[in-house]
């Protein structure tokens, strides 16, 4: 049976797909009008009311493929309102229902302050361009005949960041925004969606440069147990990468740097959150800018591993590949110096490969940049084992209690506490994705699904150590502070 996600995604493939085969002939500038014609044929609509709107959905999906945004709106948000897609929603989020009987008491109407209800032939009426979604009718109606339909993409924003204009379209409030993603991965229609690298890249690629691709710690497990890190290192570079390099590398250098900062801070009895995360990280900058002289000044692992790459050649162009969309906002922060140059997801950069007929194949899981708790970095409470293991290897005798938060609502609680003086731990590692970075957005299998795979897998790593395998491999050169 076909999903919603199925459809979407199934969409958001082809348009991504034709875009990349186009980039790759050097003829997208020529032929990107081409585009939505060849997906929707025609004659009969397959999704919407007709051809045309869905022609224009394409258009503006195509914009988004390029690295625009989907109008002529100039925003630097990464993530993006697909403003043809996103109608399909009802404007109320209060609805009455068959339940409702006109009693005589009119509950509702006396308790609505704004005039919004008024009686029907069969039942009440709310007039959506007055209601104010308060939900007092809702709690004083006896039937329970007032529904509230929040919409997906609304509830799954933990930061509030979501609302409507009076078309009933969707506005992202980009002051709020921590782009996490979470609104991309609920909008049933896929009328959400974020700005893509690929054309970028692929010009990158090319125009002869070095481009070189950083794969997320969250890959391992993610595509079976067939597929490894060698699998990815030697598809990419069939694709045309220079070379790639595991960030789970970067997660030994931000453990090592890190663990440096929190045991001069539990010295000082001054308490710590990480800084990997981008939608934390983007929550504290935007949500609670109070506790930013809190946040550790360590960069997160991608950007160790570009800051690792451009000290042996700054002509290097580094591709960051993951299940997270925030990082794409990250990257655009040019006040971190020496961070990636672009970002991608698992689904964007396949499209790249299929483009050319490049699939990810099988092979030997013996190809290894990084020690088991950089690999682990992509897990909740992996940043934490990680800069456990190098106060021991350090041998400081520091024993601190650090809350691990899994997912935005338990960051956004203990940043809270931190506000007001009542947290009781030392440090805060904050993953704005629930299971961490492997239940990002852009995920290819759930956490759970890909769990027995990941956890065999990086089993089968050697024990390295995280600063005997920084020194091996040069990595601990690297200036790791913004």
């Amino acid at each position: 049976m076909e999903t919603n996600e199925t459809a979407v995604n199934s969409i958001r493939h082809q348009v991504l797909l034709e875009t990349a085969k186009l980039a790759w002939a050097g003829e997208l500038e020529e032929k990107r009008d081409g585009i939505p014609y060849k997906i929707i044929p025609g004659p009969q609509a397959r999704f919407r009311c007709c051809i045309y709107k869905e022609r224009e959905i394409i258009r503006q999906r195509v914009r988004l493929a390029e690295g625009k945004c989907p109008t002529d709106r100039d925003s630097s948000n990464v993530i993006q309102v697909i403003n043809a897609a996103c109608e399909e929603c009802p404007i109320a989020s209060y609805l009455v229902t068959d339940n409702c009987r006109k009693c005589l008491g009119k509950a509702c109407q006396r308790a609505c302050s704004f005039g919004a209800i008024s009686m029907g032939d069969a039942r009440a009426y709310i007039d959506p361009m007055k209601c104010k979604e308060c939900g007092k009718c809702a709690q004083a109606c006896p039937y329970s005949a007032i529904a509230h339909l929040e919409r997906p993409c609304k509830k799954a924003c933990p930061v509030d960041a979501i609302s409507y204009n009076e078309y009933g379209i969707c506005v992202i409030n980009e002051n709020k925004c921590i782009a996490c993603g979470s609104c991309v991965d609920r909008c049933p229609f896929g009328a959400i969606a974020p700005k893509v690298a690929m054309v970028s890249v692929i010009n990158e690629i090319r125009a002869g440069k070095r481009v070189v691709a950083m794969l997320a710690p969250a890959t391992e497990g993610q595509f079976g147990p067939g597929i490894t890190m060698a699998s990815w290192k030697t598809a990419l570079k069939k694709v045309g990468f220079s070379d790639m390099v595991e960030v789970g590398l970067g997660g030994d250098m931000t453990a090592a740097a890190e663990a440096e900062e929190w045991a001069e801070a539990y010295k000082e009895g001054k308490k710590m959150t990480t800084s990997c995360c981008p939608a934390f990280v983007n929550m504290i900058r935007l949500h609670f800018p109070q506790l930013l002289d809190h946040m550790s000044t360590t960069v997160s692992p991608m950007c160790a591993v570009s800051r690792f790459l451009k000290m042996q050649d700054p002509q290097t162009v580094t591709v960051f590949i993951g299940p997270c969309m925030a990082k794409k906002s990250e990257a655009q922060d040019h006040g971190i110096e020496g961070n990636a140059d672009y970002v991608m997801t698992y689904g964007e950069v396949r499209s790249m490969m299929y483009a050319k007929d490049i699939e990810l194949e099988p092979e030997d899981n013996t190809y290894q940049e990084s020690s088991t708790y950089g690999k682990r970095f992509g897990n909740s409470g992996g940043v934490t084992a990680a800069v456990l293991q190098c106060f021991e290897e350090m041998e400081e005798d520091v024993k601190p209690t650090v809350l691990k938060c899994n997912g935005a609502a338990e960051c956004k609680k203990a940043l809270l506490l931190l506000k007001v003086g009542r947290l009781p731990e030392d440090f805060v590692e904050g993953m704005a994705c629930v299971g961490g970075c492997v239940g990002g957005p852009s995920k290819n299998m759930p956490e759970k699904d890909a769990k027995k795979t990941r956890d065999a897998m990086i089993g089968e790593a050697d024990a390295r150590r995280v600063h005997e395998n920084l020194a091996a491999l040069g990595a601990d050169k690297v200036p790791m502070h913004r």
